[in-house]
């Protein structure tokens, strides 16, 4: 196992390595399948255990903040001293944690269960962000989308696993996973050896001697940058969350259809959200980062007011509308933040999605208990004003001014 420091390194290559980003956007693949179980198995859950939104909600809320919280904290780690076979390692988390979904018999089993999950998520994702910056060349918009679209594709399957493997077998059909699990660890073992070369090859750039006030003015503009972007991943995972976790069950109540049938509408906005997060990467490259994060968010506003009030047969257009742009700047806000911050990858990929998934785990909390409360239709309508925050991407600085001033 090599390590190498971090800090203020230089991780541009002479070519996109793409055997690489290929490889480790399949195995983004397969580890978000693998926590799409947790929300693709709610229905049966709920039915078999009795489970309440609120309880729904907590076992979200696990995952998620499990992996958000320890996201930024692994990437903080790895940008000072890392090993290149730490990603294998955390697959394993994921594995022991698919077993214990398949054999769950209570509440309490289940989250810790999904604790191994999201463990074994904190791991990969920092770690897979770097992997992508580290091979992208040229290309870091393409890299980052080609790297975030396996992700993506991954969470899209959870319509079509509850529809074909948890209604059929129930939840011990989570035992399939285990093998994704598997063969990503295999993959993953490919992926270090190169990583690990790239570790050894890795020199420190010269240092920049610059005025004090200079610094500490770019430093300010960068927070501000930041905070910005932590505000809109916010409204976009608070408004992702109501429709991955809850809008099949505002389709159940609200339009009579069964779970199956509900599965199928919202692969249609996590299938959209695929093609979106592969097409932002390359728009954004041509366009910028910001003009592009600002038609993402607010360019979904007028049809996710709209949603909550259309008729069933016009849902199935919208939903791919909204699933397609609103994910055009998921890898494209990484990206922005990476080039605020191109000494710090590890940590700020992980703190822009992990803060997704916390923001997400927030939320499903927060939207169970809201719909618990109220109602499904209700908290469908309050979540449908989200996109509106968009409108804070204005007050974002010129990601190119600001690559030159750092």
């Amino acid at each position: 196992m090599g390590t190498a420091s971090f800090k203020s390194q230089d991780y541009r290559t002479p070519a996109t390595i793409y055997p690489i980003l290929f490889a480790i956007s399949f195995v983004h693949l397969l580890n978000d399948s693998m926590q799409a179980v947790i929300p693709a198995i709610f229905p049966i859950l709920q039915e078999s255990m009795k489970l309440s939104f609120t309880q729904l909600g907590w076992i979200a809320f696990t995952l998620n903040m499990t992996s958000s919280v320890m996201q930024p904290l692994v990437g903080w780690y790895t940008d000072k001293s890392t090993s290149s076979y730490i990603l294998p390692l955390g697959m394993g988390a994921s594995l022991l944690g698919m077993i214990g979904i398949a054999y769950s018999t209570s509440f309490e089993m289940i989250i810790l269960s999904v604790i191994g999950i999201g463990l074994g998520s904190a791991v990969f994702h920092p770690e897979g962000s770097r992997v992508a910056y580290m091979a992208a060349g040229g290309r870091r918009g393409l890299a980052q989308s080609i790297y975030q679209v396996g992700g993506n594709t991954g969470s899209s399957l959870a319509p079509i696993m509850t529809a074909l493997i948890f209604v059929p077998f129930g939840q011990h059909g989570a035992i399939w996973f285990t093998s994704l699990a598997a063969i990503a660890i295999f993959v993953l073992m490919y992926v270090s050896s190169w990583y690990s070369q790239q570790l050894l090859s890795i020199q420190k750039p010269a240092g920049q001697n610059k005025p004090a006030a200079a610094v500490s003015s770019v430093k300010k503009k960068v927070a501000f940058a930041i905070g910005i972007i932590i505000f809109l991943v916010f409204a976009r995972s608070f408004y992702f969350s109501g429709i991955s976790n809850f809008y099949q069950f505002y389709l159940i109540d609200g339009y009579g259809l069964s779970i199956t049938q509900a599965q199928v509408y919202l692969f249609v906005y996590m299938a959209a959200g695929v093609l979106g997060t592969f097409a932002g990467g390359p728009i954004a490259d041509r366009i910028g980062r910001k003009n592009l994060i600002f038609w993402s968010i607010t360019g979904t506003a007028p049809l996710a007011l709209f949603l909550p009030h259309a008729n069933l047969w016009i849902i199935f257009p919208l939903l791919f509308l909204i699933g397609f742009i609103i994910n055009t700047s998921f890898a494209v806000t990484v990206v922005y933040a990476q080039e605020l911050l191109p000494g710090r990858i590890g940590m700020v990929s992980g703190l822009i999605v992990g803060l997704a998934f916390g923001m997400g785990a927030l939320g499903s909390v927060v939207l169970g208990k809201i719909s618990d409360i109220t109602s499904i239709s209700a908290m469908m309508q309050l979540v449908s004003f989200l996109p509106l925050f968009g409108l804070f991407t204005l007050f974002l600085p010129n990601e190119r001014t600001l690559r030159t001033e750092t």
